[in-house]
């Protein structure tokens, strides 16, 4: 067992001084005034820090991403280490433009040894193509069947890398998602990865208004990938639907225009988006191409997983967004958007996933995931197997 005493409670809604009780893996009490006889377990005095839940990277390809510039240009694996870093105790894996050397097969062991080593994992099925590449024959069966597939994805669209789907070919994968997330209970979404492609949201907007799948099936991400697609995830999300805006970027891409995600959050906020409908992941271990107008990669950079808070401090040192805000964008929206039960908040039977900032800098000093410490005083108590 494990009592957090005095802790400064960001539930991620602000919830004043607080202890936290945990045990079994779980958050036991969530209340003032808690006492933990030595005998039964460890008692730390977290005065003066802050109690987040925590963090959630619902889009990190874990088994490394990239290829765009030839083999070696693949990008590696995500460490354990560079989670913990984050803050982040729950990861969503996922595939990128390379399905074929980088399998869904592949991608379910590395989930597995992300959850033995200590997170909590999931992943997505899919890749980039269509029709989607599953582990069992169809999307249906693999969210029936194989508890850690949350949804299809990250599946592209306008972009010169997508395998160009057409109405009925992404209406149909919509439509199969949404059938296999309704029978298994799972959220049953589509991780949607939008380019620089004039067309846009064009595609979801026009299944939203010719069938009867509802616009909350889908998680367009890179949504601040340049202005006109950012102005569109706003009148996207007023209509009720989520955005996910991805926090790893370059001096390089901000020039060319990319919305920085702190600022971001701030602009749809203002722009009357509910705070409910975003999400920040971080495509951590993705490649952060540039390409020319005729499609030739110029330059490749790496996504990391620890860029997910940085740009939650940015939104509230930089951007003066509220600090219970700016958490529920890697907290309670990702959980609730993708169905993740017991994640996301801090709460009586919540799972124990629990960061410690300190308030001052804004740094991860401590986190727990599932009840076990990975770091205690800004030190990493774990590692992979093979750091």
């Amino acid at each position: 067992m494990l009592l957090i005493k005095n802790a400064d409670l960001y539930a991620p809604a602000p919830g004043g001084r607080t202890d936290i009780l945990v045990a079994g893996g779980r958050i036991v009490r969530v209340s003032p005034g808690l006492q933990l006889p030595a005998s039964l377990g460890e008692a730390i005095d977290a005065d003066g820090f802050i109690a987040a839940p925590g963090f959630i990277d619902a889009h990190v390809h874990v088994t490394g991403g990239g290829g765009e510039g030839g083999y070696a240009t693949r990008t590696p694996e995500l460490r354990l280490s560079d989670a913990i870093a984050g803050g982040v105790t729950t990861v969503v894996g996922c595939l990128g433009t390379d399905g074929i050397t980088r399998s869904p097969a592949a991608l379910l062991a590395k989930v597995r040894a992300l959850e033995d080593e200590g997170l909590s994992a999931f992943m997505w099925t899919g890749h980039y193509a269509v029709p989607i590449r599953t582990l069992t024959g169809s999307i249906e069966q693999d969210l029936l069947f194989i508890d850690k597939i949350i949804g299809v994805g990250e599946v592209a669209i306008s972009d010169h890398r997508s395998t160009q789907p057409t109405f009925d070919e992404f209406a149909r994968v919509a439509a199969e998602a949404r059938r296999g997330g309704i029978l298994s209970g799972k959220a049953g979404v589509v991780n949607v990865h939008l380019g620089d492609g004039r067309r846009g949201l064009a595609l979801l907007r026009r299944i939203v208004e010719e069938t009867e799948i509802p616009r909350t099936q889908f998680v367009p991400t890179h949504i601040n990938r340049n202005p006109s697609l950012f102005e569109e995830g706003i009148a996207w999300a007023r209509d009720g639907g989520f955005v996910d805006l991805t926090t790893s970027t370059v001096p390089a891409f901000l020039a060319d225009g990319e919305v920085k995600s702190s600022t971001g959050l701030r602009r749809m906020l203002e722009a009357g988006v509910g705070p409910g409908q975003i999400t920040f992941t971080s495509d951590g271990q993705g490649s952060l191409p540039a390409f020319d107008a005729q499609g030739q990669l110029q330059r490749l950079e790496i996504g990391r997983v620890t860029s997910l808070f940085g740009e939650v401090r940015d939104a509230v040192v930089e951007e003066g967004v509220a600090l219970g805000t700016a958490l529920q964008v890697i907290t309670a929206n990702p959980a609730r958007a993708l169905k993740l039960r017991g994640k996301g908040q801090i709460a009586d039977g919540a799972d124990a996933d629990i960061v410690l900032i300190e308030p001052r800098r804004l740094e991860v000093r401590g986190v727990i995931a599932r009840g076990r410490w990975l770091m205690k005083d800004g030190q990493a108590l774990v590692k992979g197997t093979f750091e």
